[in-house]
């Protein structure tokens, strides 16, 4: 369960770190930025966590196990879910953002791991309690609220295309974490091997699918060379540390755990707001987070060991 929580945690340091990114020149201030600032940003946060991880196997010796995984059947499903869970998942989320607002956006895309248990559930054979569904579900409904706190009553573009998107980003998130977890249940593919194969092709999809579609190329050439980028690099970091442990959670735990722990970013995300931008949270952000918290951890844990423990400790 640590695995998830560290991949949620890490997850909302990247959140922020990246919103820092994108709130500096280029990605600001002029109407080329508010066209491709979004798009340009995911292949790039995915390009440097490709990089990361290419510098961490390398470093490990284990590029070629990568090679040999890809030659697999296994190996092939995890690319699968790279092309759901990157270049299809993010765009979605970024063209919804676009259409309905981050608000709405936030809280449709939250219940990814709701459709992933489903698929789990019914796929890989992944048990889960009605106590756990439970316990996700208040999770859930701790980062609907705080979603409807950020909400804008307005809708910048197209509600219809909005909607699409982001039953799309709930479909592809979904989907990697199951077709993952299937991946990795061969011995060939690790937790590591089936990240490196996952961040590569996320982002050779983008820059030779999703940023041509868009016409972005030239928009991220120029904001490349810049600071924010550097930002965007650091946070990249944090992102490909954080899905190593996702990743790891997801094949100790299973997929839909190991999703449950990880939207605890949510949370987390508001603490890494207070320490690096000094955004003070109001008492209901306060409420949701622990909401979000408890639920998460209830989701993914054995009750009877975790409340055993528990008396255990206190006795």
């Amino acid at each position: 369960m640590k695995y998830g929580l560290l991949s949620g945690l890490l997850w909302g340091l990247d959140t922020v770190v990246l919103g820092i990114g994108l709130s500096m020149a280029p990605y600001i201030g002029t109407a080329e930025a508010i066209a491709f600032a979004a798009i340009a940003s995911s292949f790039l946060h995915d390009a440097f966590c490709a990089v990361w991880l290419w510098i961490y196997m390398a470093a490990k010796g284990r590029l070629k196990d990568t090679l040999a995984a890809l030659k697999t059947r296994s190996g092939k499903v995890v690319i699968l879910g790279a092309l759901l869970g990157g270049p299809i998942g993010m765009t979605g989320y970024v063209i919804a953002i676009n259409n309905i607002g981050a608000g709405y956006t936030a809280i449709i895309s939250s219940f990814y791991p709701a459709f992933g248990t489903v698929m789990a559930v019914l796929l890989l054979k992944e048990k889960m309690t009605w106590k756990q569904v439970i316990a996700l579900m208040v999770a859930l409904g701790g980062i609907v609220a705080m979603g409807m706190l950020s909400m804008d009553s307005t809708v910048p573009g197209n509600p219809v295309v909005g909607l699409i998107a982001a039953a799309a980003c709930v479909i592809g998130w979904g989907s990697e974490a199951v077709l993952c977890a299937w991946g990795m249940r061969d011995d060939a593919v690790d937790n590591e091997t089936a990240l490196h194969i996952r961040e590569t092709t996320s982002a050779l999809v983008y820059a030779i699918v999703v940023l041509p579609l868009f016409g972005a190329w030239a928009f991220t050439a120029h904001a490349f060379p810049s600071l924010a980028t550097g930002v965007v690099a650091l946070a990249g970091l944090a992102g490909a540390v954080s899905y190593l442990f996702y990743y790891k959670a997801i094949g100790r735990i299973g997929a839909a755990k190991g999703m449950a722990l990880n939207i605890s970013y949510s949370a987390w995300a508001v603490l890494f707001g207070l320490i690096l931008l000094g955004s003070v949270p109001g008492v209901v952000q306060i409420i949701c987070c622990v909401a979000i918290l408890c639920g998460t951890v209830l989701a993914a844990s054995d009750w009877k060991e975790l409340f055993s423990r528990t008396g255990a400790s206190q006795g």
